[in-house]
């Protein structure tokens, strides 16, 4: 039950985040993934997945807003697919803990980029 419950407020707080930023999903879902007993693999892999419904809503509030390019994001989507497919035989052969310091990494790396524009507007 515990369980269930940090998901739906896992859940309910990334929906906020990528509504109020467009972020939010993965930066949340996989560290408290990991946390919940998932492995990196499977903690990515359910972010991805479970990102889903958001990415609809959001894809269909903002084309009524008139703010989707549907171009960019065919072609986004399309080229994405072959980048997948590298990415998970990456994640597939490198070990655990590298797979999550550079997880770490990437969420260093994506604070000190806000931090950057924050402090540039």
């Amino acid at each position: 039950m515990t369980v269930a419950l940090v998901a739906i407020a896992l859940g309910f707080a990334a929906g906020v985040l990528a509504g109020l930023f467009g972020v939010g999903g993965g930066i949340l879902f996989v560290p408290t993934l990991v946390l919940l007993g998932l492995d990196q693999v499977e903690a990515a892999a359910t972010s991805l997945l479970a990102i889903l419904p958001t990415v609809a809503v959001g894809a269909w509030n903002q084309t009524r807003y008139r703010n989707l390019d549907w171009r960019a994001a065919l072609v986004l989507g399309v080229a994405s697919v072959p980048g997948a497919v590298v990415g998970v035989g990456a994640a597939e052969a490198l070990p655990e803990e590298t797979l999550r310091r550079l997880f770490a990494l990437l969420m260093v790396v994506a604070a000190a980029q806000l931090a950057w524009r924050a402090r540039r507007a």
